[in-house]
């Protein structure tokens, strides 16, 4: 079976098989393909055998596709049945009789019923997005409640579901959900619809959010470059800073000495008690005599020339 590409369970020949594990979705799944298989078939397993009223004896050909009909609805259900799940309906005489014993040993009684139904509506009307879930995720989760109400046989309209999916969004959906409620008649909108309408958003969703992470993650990295770029400068300024400080030092003393020369020349030419300095030396203040070359008097005062 392996070499033929399917394994049990997934051929449309043969029924799908039932090993204890949801029996919900077995037996949507079993009630299609028997009414695939033979609308008449599926009636014989919900409503009973088909009655022959002859003797084996004189049974007709009618009488024989009737039985060979109910024989073959049995079959049909033991070979979707493991085998813990036959011991369950051996014992059983009619293809009705072993679909019913199925349902109330996975359903249970009408009370069990009743309080699965409970707890499954419970589970409806808290239903809600929850954080960090996909649209497909939350879909998910709302068909496993649904499904599970249809096969207990409590339904919902698809308008009551529509508007529940709504109702079960965040408040950052809220612009969406009001889009949505007013470009749609609600009461006939399909669930498909809906949701691909949510699933087109969240994409759009997504790629804003993915092209706003590049520009912020562009930023930081600017920023840390900046921030980098800083710190050399800070740690180059603090070895230069120390220079800096004695060069400007050294300036400022060239500029006050500079001042202080200005105003001191200022002093020398403006001052009224400036002074000759003193000759210690009296000699040094007497003028000499340019023909005899002695001190004490001048040159028209010399005793050589007037002699002469």
């Amino acid at each position: 079976m392996a070499a033929q590409g399917f394994a049990e369970g997934q051929s449309v020949n043969r029924p799908p098989l039932f090993d204890g594990e949801d029996y919900n979705y077995w037996k949507a799944r079993m009630e299609y393909f028997l009414q695939g298989l033979d609308f008449q078939i599926w009636s014989i397993i919900e409503e009973g055998d088909l009655v022959v009223l002859n003797s084996r004896e004189n049974w007709t050909d009618d009488d024989k596709k009737k039985i060979s009909l109910n024989c073959k609805a049995k079959s049909i259900l033991c070979c979707a049945l493991s085998k813990k799940e036959f011991n369950i309906i051996s014992a059983c005489k009619s293809a009705m009789e072993m679909w019913e014993k199925l349902r109330i040993t996975y359903e249970g009684t009408y009370k069990v019923k009743e309080t699965r139904i409970d707890i499954l509506v419970a589970q409806y009307e808290r239903f809600q997005m929850q954080p960090g879930e996909s649209i497909t995720q939350m879909y998910s989760r709302f068909t496993d409640i649904t499904n599970g109400l249809a096969g207990l046989g409590k339904n919902y309209n698809m308008g009551d579901m529509v508007r529940k999916i709504l109702r079960s969004l965040p408040a950052s959906w809220t612009p969406t959900v009001t889009a949505i409620e007013k470009a749609n008649d609600l009461k006939r909108m399909s669930l498909e619809k809906l949701i691909g309408s949510l699933m087109a958003h969240e994409i759009n969703m997504e790629r804003l959010g993915e092209s706003s992470s590049r520009k912020k993650h562009r930023n930081m990295l600017k920023a840390t470059e900046g921030s980098s770029e800083e710190d050399s400068e800070d740690e180059d300024s603090g070895e230069n800073s120390k220079d800096e400080e004695a060069f400007l030092s050294r300036k400022l003393q060239r500029i006050l000495a500079k001042k202080k020369h200005q105003s001191g020349r200022r002093h020398f030419k403006k001052g009224k008690d400036f002074r000759k300095p003193e000759v210690k030396d009296g000699k040094k203040s007497e003028p000499i005599c340019y023909e005899c070359k002695k001190p004490g008097h001048i040159m028209a005062e010399c005793p050589k020339l007037k002699k002469t």
